[in-house]
């Protein structure tokens, strides 16, 4: 065999392996053929091909790995168990751009599916070489090694610790001021996830420099990366109020309010998500929110949103009133009240009715006059049609039913224990048993009273007693 006929053998073995890698990578982009693929071994055949001498046979066999352990956590697992991590991880470090985003891919598509398949991929020692692509100079190495500790961190506060401890958090918030639109978005995103879970983590954030760059973007043109910057600054100002009014001071108000009219509904709903994680730490907070026009603001968003677009701003509210009289009537005047009743009216779902039904009961709670605009939105038969619906949830019910002295007041006097007094309901049924149960929150003597024909009966005793002279 001439030297020209060996090279010919070695050149097809070549092709026949690039053509291998190529469909496989292309047939797992299709989930009809994910099952025939992995009874067929496809694992085991593309393992050597991560460490080919041909980098495109590399890069492409990694690409077709990532496609199949993003499908489900099954063959997710087949990559670990198949010890195909340590492989990943020791060409991500030697590798060029390319084998790096594909690998990184890989490694996000394992981590995705659960804090135990993510543990494996810190435990192989991932983490260090996903954070010195943090620092490469290629942006797309960059975005998938962002997108890879982001999925990792999003699980739970042990593998987000693992994240920071590798040194993640400072070049994550060099990445968000990177030019690049896409790896902004993903570094934001990570940022996020990993400020969700604990207050410490999100000082981590916080220590990094990380609000000032984030609230600077608040009025970016992108809506993909307005979406993560402010779930990022609700992650970090949920969790208390040092951390919130950190948020406050790099001068989010009132751009954040216009983020309540953009034409993206996750940028609205993020924006009052946000707002909310404010203003419910302290009567400062929500009237810091309150003076620049920010109650107003997300009456009106919920007032253009449909389903759980409208769920923060409407706890928000409910947030706000809870804190004093003068934040209750705040959201009285700024119409708040016929807005949460068009929620509890018109919303298919009980636990944006129960939503709206809580944050009403936190605005007429304070005193009579907060209870009568309440009343006055004709919310109370509403709340009773709601609570007496074999339908409603138990959440709602709880939400509904008078359950502190006040709520139960506003009750009698708007008319509402008369109604239920005069609704005629067969014995022994549902709707009889709820009934009792409204009637068990007062004093039995009060029932009487408000029942029909109490004022007859009254009168007749008058008539027929004989006073003893």
């Amino acid at each position: 065999m001439s030297q020209r006929q060996v090279l010919q053998v070695f050149e097809q073995y070549q092709r026949a392996r690039t053509q291998f890698v190529q469909t496989v990578a292309e047939l797992a982009t299709r989930p009809q053929n994910i099952e025939t693929l992995q009874n067929a071994g496809v694992m085991a055949l593309l393992r050597p091909l991560l460490l080919d001498v041909v980098p495109n046979i590399q890069q492409t066999a990694a690409l077709a790995l990532g496609r199949l352990a993003n499908y489900n956590d099954d063959l997710a697992e087949a990559v670990v168990k198949g010890d195909i991590l340590p492989q990943l991880v020791y060409s991500l470090a030697e590798q060029n751009r390319f084998y790096k985003k594909a690998a990184a891919f890989v490694l996000r598509a394992v981590g995705k599916h659960s804090p135990q398949l993510a543990q494996a991929i810190v435990d192989c020692g991932a983490l260090d070489t996903l954070v010195i692509c943090l620092e490469d100079f290629d942006p797309g190495v960059k975005e998938a090694a962002s997108w890879a500790l982001g999925y990792i961190a999003r699980h739970n506060a042990e593998l987000s610790q693992a994240v920071v401890d590798a040194g993640a958090i400072p070049l994550l918030v060099l990445c968000i001021q990177e030019p690049e639109i896409a790896l902004r978005r993903i570094a934001a995103s990570a940022l996020s996830d990993v400020s969700k879970h604990s207050p410490e983590l999100a000082q981590t954030v916080v220590d990094a420099g990380a609000i000032a760059h984030l609230a600077q973007m608040i009025l970016n043109p992108d809506a993909k990366l307005k979406r993560q910057v402010l779930s990022a600054l609700s992650q970090i100002a949920k969790h208390s109020v040092d951390l919130a009014e950190m948020v406050v001071e790099a001068e989010i108000f009132p751009v954040v309010l216009t983020c309540l009219k953009d034409s993206d509904e996750y940028v609205k709903k993020n924006a009052a998500t946000l707002i909310r994680e404010i203003a419910r730490h302290t009567p400062e907070l929500s009237q810091l929110i309150v003076n620049a026009g920010g109650v107003a603001a997300v009456i009106d968003c919920v007032g253009c949103c449909k389903g759980n677009v409208r769920l923060p701003g409407i706890m928000m509210l409910g947030y706000v009133a809870a804190h004093s009289e003068n934040l209750a009537m705040a959201v009285i005047i700024s119409k708040g009240v016929p807005q949460l009743a068009v929620c509890l009216s018109e919303e298919p779902e009980d636990h944006i009715k129960a939503a709206a039904a809580w944050s009403l009961g936190q605005i007429g709670r304070h005193t009579p006059e907060h209870a009568r605009a309440v009343a006055v939105a004709n919310v109370l038969p509403v709340l009773l049609s709601l609570y007496m619906s074999p339908e409603s949830s138990e959440d709602l019910q709880v939400k509904v039913l008078p359950h502190d002295s006040k709520a139960r007041r506003l009750f009698v006097t708007s008319g509402g224990l008369k109604k239920v007094q005069e609704i005629k309901a067969e014995a022994g049924s549902l709707l009889q048993e709820y009934i009792y149960t409204i009637n068990n929150c007062y004093p039995e003597e009060i029932v009487r009273y408000y029942s029909p024909g109490y004022s007859e009966a009254l009168l007749e005793r008058v008539e027929n007693y004989q006073p003893v002279l």
